[in-house]
């Protein structure tokens, strides 16, 4: 939690300089773009924030992003399915992938590393595979299904006296709506449930978790399957935000930003330790960048993923720098009551 904290000093530093260094940041078109695009990577990012904990790794995400944001239109439109059956059927597919991989891992004893690298190659290849490589849209159709992602929540008498086009009324995107539900439902499930401890446990150390009388295997499955149907949601909120998708393309890198916002929000990645709420802190300070770079102009805006790997840098640097100071603390500590004695 601590960490939580200083990346949100952080965010609200680089907010405020970005206010003063770039026009247009306080906007209400920008404030409202930044807290959609925070929602929708913040969805995918509490996802890959459980697997970590649980002391795995997910490099699949943006590929399932791909693939649950390909396959909704291709449904609907393409086979004209009804829309719930083909949101059912995404999500499904988002669980039978978190079963696939959880159950290599934890029965399998494969490394999560290969598993979701594989899981990266394959399941954007079988996007392309159905598509024929053809862009998934929705024919301008399927608006109520939409505002799942474009719906907006205004918010009774605030306004944007700057607005570019007269007074603009600030509004909440829906998906912070998803966002927040799915916060609260994780955070409840971390902090006040058994899944939660055995989680962290298993994350800390495996071994000692089993001889202990948690279910280690079921445990990581669960945490597969959770990151996998966030990661097909997410897909989906995706898709509906910009009303079509490219299987060649579409949720590159999203991966990066996903494990670089829970590793910011005090997701270790040795696994058994993390914060729902600082990832979410970690995903809104990863998106005030990318705007900063956008509206910064002595900031070149192809340095963009040269920043994110610096910053996801500081951040695996910082987590091993507190953790041997905590070792040698604990050390000292030892030590000195063992001499009191």
């Amino acid at each position: 939690m601590k960490k939580a904290l200083g990346m949100l000093v952080l965010l609200v530093v680089v907010a405020a300089l970005t206010s003063l260094a770039g026009e247009g940041f306080l906007s209400a078109y920008n404030l409202e773009n930044l807290c959609r695009r925070t929602a929708l990577f913040g969805i995918l990012a509490i996802g890959a924030g459980l697997v970590i904990m649980a002391g795995g790794i997910d490099l699949s995400t943006g590929s399932v992003v791909c693939l649950s944001g390909c396959l909704l239109p291709w449904l609907l439109v393409e086979q004209g399915w009804s829309e719930p059956a083909a949101v059912a059927t995404v999500l499904g597919a988002g669980i039978a992938i978190g079963l696939f991989q959880g159950g290599l891992v934890a029965w399998g004893r494969l490394q999560p590393f290969l598993v979701t690298l594989c899981g990266l190659l394959f399941y954007r290849g079988v996007a392309r595979g159905f598509t024929a490589d053809q862009t998934q849209g929705f024919q301008g159709g399927y608006d109520g299904l939409r505002t799942l992602a474009t719906g907006r929540i205004p918010i009774p008498g605030l306004t944007d006296l700057e607005a570019f086009d007269g007074p603009a009324a600030f509004a909440i995107p829906a998906p912070v709506v998803s966002l927040v539900a799915i916060v609260v439902l994780a955070a409840f499930l971390l902090r006040f449930t058994v899944w939660g401890r055995w989680l962290l446990a298993t994350g800390r150390n495996p071994e000692a978790a089993a001889y202990s009388g948690v279910p280690v295997r079921w445990v990581t499955l669960s945490a597969f399957v959770s990151g996998a149907a966030l990661s097909a949601y997410g897909g989906m909120l995706f898709v509906l935000d910009v009303g079509s998708a490219q299987p060649a393309d579409f949720g590159n890198f999203y991966e990066l930003y996903a494990i670089a916002a829970a590793v910011l929000g005090g997701c270790s990645l040795r696994g058994g330790e993390g914060s729902v709420v600082g990832i979410v802190v970690g995903a809104a300070l990863l998106q005030v960048l990318r705007n900063t770079i956008t509206l910064v102009e002595w900031i070149p805006d192809n340095l963009e993923y040269a920043v994110l790997g610096a910053v996801i840098l500081v951040g695996v640097l910082a987590d091993e720098l507190v953790r041997r100071y905590s070792r040698r603390r604990g050390r000292r500590l030892a030590e000195d009551r063992t001499s009191e004695a």
